[in-house]
């Protein structure tokens, strides 16, 4: 393990790396298995590459139990080329998409949808500042609907499903780029899943698309080659050339994922290390303003406010200065922000704790 000191990064994405996958990179970096090449070197071709490429496909699959009857795609763009595709490929005219709005990401998944065709809303907590998710009840859809589309956790507002809506015949599609990878799920609940790789599955330029076979076989015919689904999924995921040191690093990942005791137990350390953070709001009498409703916070993006921006600017200055990184909230809300995706070490959680309820003593 590195003797150097590693900052307490709490970035919301780019977000943290398992410093043993980063190790291990390291060592490899200029010579993969003997090849005489780094990854980034090679032919995406070759038969080393391949095995890099398979080894990453079928390890998400196993720690995720993708039923066989899907495909799991590496793609680019990111979620923000999903919001299109998705459409693209399954909003046909003489149907509706219904999306349920819990803040941000779901607001630019629903503004592209309506180029395409009639996108609706099907729930939104807009008005409540996306302070909560919606009730599994108050979700208005048809059964002719082309698709039903969530976001499965809010990195922005700080909010996550803890409990995925059942859309019955109508196909489920979820944004999970910030918190894929973070517990168990069913994944037959669904009809397409995807996310950008750069929260909990390893470095940006990756997506992960998780579809059923039979979904492709529907979608849009009469689109630019690499806008289907098929093209990639017919390919592998290898009809252009893919980034390939972000899926060896991603399947790098993964192997640390099932060196942690796999999902359940990341799902532990995360419920844990987010305790640590959100006690010290629930306990500070006001002085922490937690953003979302108990019943909705997020696992992965603690959101809160301070008193006032002075002491909010205060609390960040000092943040930096103690080793914390990546505070700040995001851009379009302000305020206060941890991320603790999977990579953050408990320790990292320990010690923002202690530090919040320093910066209390002394500023209450």
């Amino acid at each position: 393990m590195s003797t150097n000191k590693r900052a307490y990064n709490f970035n919301a994405g780019p977000s943290a790396l398992p410093l043993e996958v980063l190790e291990r990179a390291q060592k490899e970096l200029v010579n993969y298995n003997g090849t005489g090449m780094s990854i980034m070197e090679m032919s995406h071709r070759s038969k080393e590459y391949d095995e890099v490429h398979n080894n990453a496909i079928n390890r998400l699959k196993k720690i995720l139990s993708v039923p066989d009857n899907y495909d799991v795609l590496f793609l680019q763009g990111g979620a923000s080329l999903q919001f299109t595709m998705v459409p693209m490929n399954f909003l046909t005219k003489d149907q509706t998409a219904s999306y349920v709005l819990t803040g941000s990401w779901s607001e630019k998944a629903y503004k592209e949808a309506k180029l395409f065709g009639n996108a609706v809303v099907a729930a939104s907590t807009k008005e409540n500042g996306y302070r909560n998710i919606p009730k599994l009840d108050e979700i208005q859809f048809n059964e002719n609907d082309a698709y039903v589309h969530i976001t499965s956790n809010n990195t922005i507002y700080g909010t996550q499903w803890k409990q995925f809506p059942n859309t019955g015949n109508v196909p489920l599609v979820a944004d999970m780029s910030s918190d894929i990878m973070s517990r168990p799920f069913d994944v037959s609940q669904f009809g397409i899943i995807y996310a950008g790789a750069q929260k909990n599955l390893g470095p940006s330029g990756v997506t992960i698309v998780i579809i059923r076979k039979d979904l492709i076989e529907k979608a849009n015919t009469e689109l630019p080659t690499m806008l289907k689904y098929k093209t990639h999924a017919d390919k592998n995921s290898l009809y252009n050339t893919p980034p390939t040191f972000g899926i060896y690093m991603l399947g790098e990942v993964l192997r640390w994922v099932e060196e942690q005791g796999g999902l359940e137990a990341i799902q532990k350390r995360n419920e844990e290390k987010a305790k640590y953070i959100y006690d010290v709001i629930d306990e500070s009498n006001g002085f922490y303003r937690g953003h979302a409703e108990p019943g909705s916070r997020s696992l992965m993006n603690i959101t809160f406010r301070l008193a006032d921006e002075e002491l909010e600017k205060q609390f960040l200055a000092e943040a930096k200065a103690a080793g914390f990184v990546g505070l700040n909230g995001h851009r379009s809300v302000g305020g206060c922000r941890a991320s603790t995706y999977n990579a953050v070490p408990v320790e990292a959680c320990i010690a923002l704790r202690d530090f919040m309820y320093e910066f209390q003593k002394k500023h209450q």
